[in-house]
């Protein structure tokens, strides 16, 4: 298992000029890493929705790098969007999925036979052009150049510890963030589309 801030350290070096988006608990630890705010789109409280819409980016925007830091428990909310993703082959869209095995959001719940899913072959098998596993960062870290230069739709499935919130949500950590809205201005401004 690793740890969800340093997959995302070791996502940053290969980054480029990538639009990002990051679903899920971990989620927080992306504002402390990324270097280019106004290429990252939220879509906080859509769980289960995120991908598609990312997906949807993906396809409006194909000469750009769209990557999408889904969670195991959104992606099987939608689990069709798989299907969908694989039969528009995005070239240019990048599929991680970070899997703590439960609900982290909402207080640890497990996820549905979290221990014998491979998401990666479920992605594969929809018809993704390449899906991988890991559990180890060395191994990841090593192998994201490569997944980022490879024409997608790329999937790439990683365990990672379990961050789960167990104070309501009105109890929370407040962290400074961008609204929807101003994360859709930002990115429209980045990419000069009016």
């Amino acid at each position: 298992m690793i740890e969800a801030k340093k997959v995302y350290e070791a996502f940053q070096e290969h980054r480029g000029d990538a639009i990002v988006s990051v679903q899920g608990t971990s989620g927080k630890h992306w504002a402390d890493v990324t270097t280019n705010v106004n290429r990252d789109i939220s879509l906080g409280g859509s769980m289960g929705q995120s991908t598609a819409s990312i997906f949807g980016l993906a396809l409006g925007l194909p000469e750009h790098k769209v990557v999408h830091f889904d969670t195991e428990g959104a992606l099987l909310m939608n689990l069709g969007v798989l299907a969908s993703i694989a039969g528009k082959k995005p070239k240019n869209f990048v599929h991680f999925l970070l899997d703590n095995g439960c609900y982290a959001t909402t207080g640890g719940q497990p996820v549905p036979n979290s221990e014998d899913i491979d998401y990666a072959m479920v992605a594969k098998g929809a018809g993704y052009s390449a899906a991988y596993n890991f559990d180890d960062l060395e191994e990841l870290s090593t192998s994201l150049e490569e997944i980022m230069k490879q024409e997608g739709p790329v999937f790439v499935a990683i365990k990672v510890n379990a961050e789960v919130e167990n104070l309501p949500i009105g109890m929370r950590e407040r962290r400074a963030s961008r609204s929807r809205p101003q994360t859709i201005n930002d990115l429209r401004a980045e990419l000069g589309i009016s």
